[in-house]
């Protein structure tokens, strides 16, 4: 059986997402910088590049999900969770498709 490359994509970027929102909540109420994205994103079964984690913090961005701060002015993006984006990183609201959030088990 041929495995869907796109299918695997597209689940490789909404469990991206997800990472990223996770991540930039444990960093609350400090914006974290993309390198520290970065690291605690990506690993063996997520191999990213800057591109990538940018393009799906451009994503989260357009759905107000995440504020970017210093694109254009300084190398590195710093990144902050909207009220929005807490409220589903925390399971306070659905979560429309698009992240791979896994269901609450509690």
């Amino acid at each position: 059986m041929a495995v869907d490359r796109d299918h695997i994509e597209k689940t490789r970027r909404e469990v991206l997402r997800w990472r990223i929102l996770q991540t930039l909540n444990i960093g609350r109420p400090f914006a974290v910088s993309e390198d520290t994205l970065m690291q605690a994103v990506s690993g063996p079964d997520m191999p990213l590049t800057q591109h990538d984690l940018r393009r799906e913090i451009e994503y989260l961005e357009l759905r107000e999900l995440v504020n970017v701060q210093g694109r254009g002015k300084q190398p590195q993006w710093d990144c902050k969770l909207t009220r929005t984006g807490v409220d589903i990183a925390e399971y306070e609201v659905e979560c429309e498709p698009g992240i791979a959030r896994p269901p609450m088990y509690w």
